[in-house]
């Protein structure tokens, strides 16, 4: 053992190393010139340049000063665009996590693990900004977490500062654990069925309405202050869109039910994610004013998502919902930009709409949308630099900038693979 981390940690400490030479913590001045740009919202500046400073977007044009000092990169023959948004990722965090015990968890909240290796594979694909939620284990879950991609920071500088509280639902085989045969009895709890699902969400808003009444009673005629309940105190912020509700779903039927629930009680479901039945209930999505984020090709691998087609997201964009390509995992955020190329495979989507499901879309429905998602004046510096366009089955990402910082350097990537695979090794030796 003793020979074993001797070996490899040298490499350990190069890995440190060039990650803080990257990211020493400073917003650096970085132009990337010559380069087709793809603002998302103000169309595609050909031989463009854009200018950060401070970790901000001070010039985009084609005919844009460079300030001296600061560090230029040729984007010749190359497309640039805003990092992409993954709406729906499980990276940086224990894989598939549910606080289990109980059905109603919204107290808890996900923490990040800043060291895990597919923030690097993120910023590989262009990946610079993601929504983290748990599992699908509860009616009501924890509430979640938006990251910005600052590989080799601590766990609090990789957290999207000022980004809203957001908050995950669930609906379906996950929750009431169908398929999963004779569960432990520490697993076995209520609901078993959708119309438990359903009475849960009604139980727990019902509790969560006299709670709010009896501490406006005591503020109100003072008296007994009411006991404190974490719980039914987040479900009281929900209520009053202070916290965001994005709710895993894919029937229609479980769909209507969660908007007639949350309209009852006078709240929005923010996004219905992976939504798979949504080309079925479209309107009645945007008539909620709903969002929603889906996968591009990923269905039938349970009986809740048979009925799922390709068409999906396109049917609901022409609907008018603001819709999203998600990954729903650690690895496939790495390919958002291909995930997205099938909405105009399937369902005719302009080059625009598609890309803007990877970038101002998901931004939007995150809460983002004032700081990320489109190359503007005024926004962070967040940006992917492409080889070819995005769309194109040989482009890959040469570079990508969170905060005006490179994080990622195509030309540095073989050499940060096998330090992380020599630190993924030395710790499964411990």
């Amino acid at each position: 053992m003793k020979k074993l981390l001797i070996e490899i940690r040298p490499a350990v400490l190069l890995l440190i190393l060039i990650c803080t030479t990257a990211t020493n913590g400073l917003a650096q001045n970085v132009a990337v010139r010559n380069a087709t740009i793809l603002t998302i919202t103000n169309g595609i500046v050909e031989n463009g340049t854009v200018v950060s400073r401070d970790g901000k977007i001070v010039a985009v044009g084609t005919e844009v000063d460079i300030p001296n000092g600061t560090t230029v990169i040729d984007g010749t023959g190359m497309y640039l665009m805003p990092g992409l948004i993954d709406a729906h990722s499980h990276a940086a965090i224990d894989s598939g996590i549910n606080e289990g015990s109980e059905s109603v968890t919204p107290e808890v909240q996900v923490q990040v693990m800043n060291d895990d290796p597919t923030i690097y594979q993120a910023l590989a694909g262009g990946a610079t900004t993601a929504h983290l939620l748990h599992g699908s284990a509860n009616t009501i879950g924890g509430q979640s977490q938006v990251i910005k991609m600052r590989w080799g920071k601590s766990v609090e500088e990789i957290l999207f500062e000022g980004a809203p509280r957001l908050v995950k639902f669930a609906l379906g085989e996950n929750v009431t654990r169908a398929g999963r045969g004779n569960l432990p009895d520490s697993l076995r709890r209520y609901p078993k069925s959708r119309m438990g699902v359903e009475h849960t969400l009604r139980w727990w808003f019902t509790e969560a309405q006299k709670y709010r009444t009896g501490w406006e009673d005591y503020h109100s005629n003072g008296g007994l202050e009411p006991r404190r309940d974490l719980r039914l105190e987040a479900l009281v912020d929900i209520m009053e869109g202070e916290i965001r509700v994005h709710a895993h779903s894919y029937r229609a039927d479980e769909i209507l039910m969660l908007i007639r629930v949350a309209e009852q009680f006078g709240f929005r479901i923010n996004t219905f994610q992976h939504v798979l039945e949504g080309y079925k209930v479209a309107k009645e999505i945007a008539d909620h004013g709903a969002h929603a984020s889906t996968f591009a090709d990923f269905w039938g691998y349970k009986v809740e998502a048979y009925d799922a087609i390709p068409h999906n997201m396109a049917i609901m964009a022409s609907r008018g919902i603001v819709v999203s390509v998600n990954s729903d995992s650690g690895e496939r955020i790495r390919r958002l930009y291909q995930e997205a190329a099938f909405g105009m495979k399937y369902g005719g989507m302009s080059e625009e709409e598609a890309l803007k499901m990877i970038t101002i879309n998901p931004a939007i429905q995150i809460g983002v949308e004032n700081r990320v998602g489109s190359i503007e004046v005024g926004k962070d510096a967040d940006l992917a630099l492409f080889s070819h366009h995005p769309f194109h089955p040989s482009t890959k990402v040469e570079k990508t900038i969170v905060d005006g910082i490179v994080y990622f350097d195509r030309d540095q990537a073989d050499t940060m693979a096998k330090l992380l695979a020599n630190k993924d090794g030395m710790e499964e030796q411990r």
